[in-house]
């Protein structure tokens, strides 16, 4: 295939729209099923050099859920607890501990669910029949990786009617070292950024503790890497083996680090027992679970637990999780990653890290405030590293 037409580009209203290779050559993915749009392949192919990097750099099978051209999340296959899997409705899924590149997907759909509704999936590894199945009962958009088993290659074809967007990416592919695009008819030059990220990134460590885990340098790498893929700016905390909150596209970075703050406070809330006990009637389904629990941890949890609001979702009134409570469970964890894609320029960048138990940091360093945000590193305990190299992608 050496050009697909589109449907239209970003908007109805931009046509004519189509991909091709610029040199003639044959474009380096085979679409098996479904007809992907402008924005599909976008996220398909800044997903699949996600995970493809992710795989190159830990050696782990990794997944990730992108939406809008940033990702949700991205994991790798590292086992689930048992809360964790009720926390992410994957506990009824056979097989999940044997399946990797399932349990991977799991782990990335699992983080911001609500974010990835309607989501891109890219798998670094073969897609196999449990995470077909996985996905099968999802709100996906399509999928991208480098190979399917042929019962998982059906299963996958049945989602949507049969339109489904299932794409096969050659692994072999290696894009020409200058890239181009265009704006407003002005074309843009520059080398491909393949700067390498790998645990050699985290040894100029700048902080009084100087203490870094093994399981930290491969949550910091993957952080480091989603960042490498996620519009600016950005930050990403990281914990067990996945991105759990992504701050994207944010012109501050202090908001930046709110955001996805929250996003992370909420992957450890839905793992409380207060979450996990929540008593859903068996007909709601998992995207109004999901919007209820949302409610359920924020401000405004009147409005699913209050009284004639509660009937509609639950068997029984739930117990109430005030936001007090919700903080002290927060204050008592540690061993969060951070990672930003540039320098952070002030200290309450730390000092809200430090409310969702960061304790281990990866930034480019260079700031004119570094002291400033060193000291607040060394007022926290946490260790924090220098890489050296700004992330930005736009």
């Amino acid at each position: 295939m050496k050009e697909y037409e589109l449907k239209y580009g970003c908007n109805p209203n931009q046509k004519p729209a189509k991909i091709f290779m610029h040199d003639g050559s044959e474009i380096p993915m085979e679409i098996l099923n479904g007809r992907p749009g402008y924005i599909n392949l976008l996220d398909a192919l800044n997903s699949w050099q996600l995970v493809k990097e992710i795989k190159e750099a830990l050696g782990m099978c990794a997944a990730t859920s992108f939406k809008h051209v940033s990702p949700t999340s991205a994991a790798v296959g590292n086992p689930m607890s048992a809360e964790l899997k009720k926390a992410f409705f994957v506990d009824d899924i056979e097989g999940l501990d044997e399946s990797p590149i399932a349990t991977a997907y799991a782990r990335a759909r699992g983080t911001d669910r609500m974010s990835s509704f309607g989501d891109w999936i890219a798998l670094s590894d073969k897609c196999d029949v449990t995470c077909a199945k996985l996905i099968s009962r999802e709100v996906s958009d399509g999928i991208i990786a480098p190979d399917y088993d042929p019962e998982a290659l059906e299963i996958l074809k049945a989602k949507k009617k049969g339109a489904y967007n299932i794409i096969k990416i050659d692994t072999d592919y290696v894009p020409a070292a200058q890239e181009h695009k265009q704006v407003y008819g002005i074309t843009f030059e520059q080398g491909r950024n393949n700067f390498k990220i790998d645990a050699q990134l985290l040894n100029e460590i700048v902080t009084e503790n100087k203490e870094m885990t093994e399981e930290a340098k491969r949550d910091l790498i993957i952080a480091l890497i989603t960042l490498k893929y996620t519009q600016s700016n950005s930050v990403c905390y990281a914990k067990d083996g996945q991105a759990i909150g992504v701050g994207a596209g944010q012109q501050s970075r202090i908001h930046c680090t709110r955001l996805a703050g929250e996003k992370a406070d909420k992957w450890h809330l839905r793992q409380h027992p207060k979450v996990l006990n929540l008593p859903f009637k068996d007909e709601v389904r998992r995207p109004d679970r999901d919007n209820a629990i949302d409610v359920y941890l924020s401000e405004d949890q009147d409005e699913v637990i209050g009284d004639g609001f509660w009937e509609a979702l639950f068997t029984e009134k739930p117990e109430e999780f005030p936001r007090a409570e919700q903080r002290e469970y927060l204050a008592s964890l540690k061993g969060v990653c951070l990672a930003s894609d540039a320098f952070f320029p002030f200290g309450d960048n730390i000092e809200r890290a430090a409310k969702s138990g960061v304790s281990f940091i990866a930034q480019p360093g260079g700031s004119v405030r570094d002291d400033n945000v060193i000291e607040a590193c060394n007022k926290h305990n946490m260790t924090m590293a220098f890489t050296g190299m700004r992330l930005f992608h736009h």
